[in-house]
């Protein structure tokens, strides 16, 4: 709330100074209006030190919420995304320190037969929701059911892979219940029986620890590549829990109309590719990264690009590795004609074994990279290409 103390002249610029006009000043003393948000503008320019603001927050018993759970995204094919069974191999180490269990949320149109693989990376249970309507992702269907599916068995954690379905789906279901969430983490931990979120800030430039003691679910999207996925344990089981809902017409406002792919067909994703060639701005070639690509496909890599491509309209953001773009984590990253711009290291950085091309002696991408190359990439690229072709007699 927001105390006006007896010091208060009537001067009047807290009212002035409100951008919601909740503050008036009556018989020379600052009255606070219903309409009053507790922003705090009023207090910062108030030059008396008359007005105090106090947020109280309520300490609630949150001893009947436990569980960790992750949220399975399945890909077009049917398949679970790898960033669903990073998080997973993750959640297991979180949920034996806490001593509880480890569950998946599954929801799509057939998708029964996917409980066995997330038992195989540690789903004690797996709550499954399958109907036809939800073949295809839809903001308002699934956040709606999966915040009735939180309020029912009332989880301690909820992760959800940063992926740009999980952007989408965890702010909802965050403000629906009135709860803090923390995005794009790359790092999870437990602390004092709590979940510590770490993610980038300033631009990557610090690391911020963020944690939520009062509110539950704890909830936070974790970024693709940044979690090893575990070696699957076959054979493991898991308990099955189907959960039946009503799916009014209603509710699905969104319809899609039409898809449009921003990658060739058989167009490997930097995602889940174990091997990636990567260019930057110096590798454009003409208004194209074609020796990257030839490169990539001699290789069977992935492309990759830094976010000077993108904006140049030469790759779509689809190819982007950075802060602003994808999180990669493949077993080899060749990059070529990137300088090293901090957004771009945080994309890459771990990657298994890094090699990087630049002319520059001090360009920044070698500090990271475990094999550096200081050459010119037009001259170095075709034979490295050429090279590749005559061991494998292509």
């Amino acid at each position: 709330m927001l105390k006006v103390k007896d010091s208060c002249t009537g001067c009047g610029k807290c009212e002035k100074t409100c951008p919601f006009g909740a503050i008036k000043v009556e018989n020379k003393k600052a009255v606070v209006q219903d309409n009053c948000n507790l922003c705090g503008g009023c207090v910062q320019v108030c030059p008396f030190d008359s007005l105090e603001l106090e947020r109280k927050v309520e300490k609630k018993d949150f001893t009947n919420y436990t569980g960790l759970w992750v949220f399975t995204e399945v890909k077009e094919d049917g398949t679970v995304r790898n960033a669903t069974l990073e998080l997973l191999s993750k959640g297991k180490e979180l949920a034996t320190e806490l001593g509880q269990d480890l569950c998946a949320v599954l929801l799509g149109s057939n998708v029964g037969e996917l409980a066995g693989v997330l038992a195989r990376y540690g789903a004690k249970r797996v709550y499954i929701v399958d109907q036809p309507e939800l073949k295809e992702y839809n903001t308002d269907a699934y956040s709606t059911i999966i915040i009735g599916l939180i309020t029912k068995h009332k989880p301690n954690i909820v992760i959800i892979p940063a992926t740009p379905l999980g952007r989408d789906l965890a702010p909802r279901i965050a403000s629906t219940l009135e709860v803090g969430l923390t995005a794009d983490c790359t790092g999870l931990s437990i602390k004092d029986g709590l979940l510590l979120q770490t993610r980038p800030a300033f631009g990557g430039n610090i690391m911020a620890d963020i944690m939520s003691p009062n509110t539950r679910p704890q909830m936070a999207t974790v970024r693709p590549n940044v979690m090893k996925m575990a070696e699957p344990v076959e054979g493991a089981r898991c308990e099955v829990v189907r959960e039946k809902v009503s799916i009014e017409r209603g509710l699905l406002r969104v319809k899609v109309v039409e898809r449009t792919r921003t990658s060739m067909p058989g167009e490997k994703n930097i995602d889940e590719a174990d091997m990636i060639v990567s260019g930057g701005r110096g590798a454009c070639d003409e208004g194209n990264l074609r020796l990257i690509e030839e490169l990539a496909k001699v290789m069977g890599a992935a492309v990759g690009c830094s976010r000077a491509v993108v904006d140049l309209g030469i790759k779509p953001k689809s190819h982007q590795v950075g802060q602003s773009g994808k999180t990669v984590s493949p077993k080899l990253y060749l990059v070529a004609g990137v300088s090293g711009a901090i957004q771009h290291l945080v994309g890459m950085k771990s990657s298994d074994v890094i090699i990087a091309i630049n002319k520059d002696p001090d360009a920044t991408i070698f500090q990271v990279a475990k094999y550096g190359v200081i050459g010119d990439l037009y001259e170095l690229l075709p034979k490295l290409t050429e090279a590749i072709k005559r061991e494998r007699g292509l």
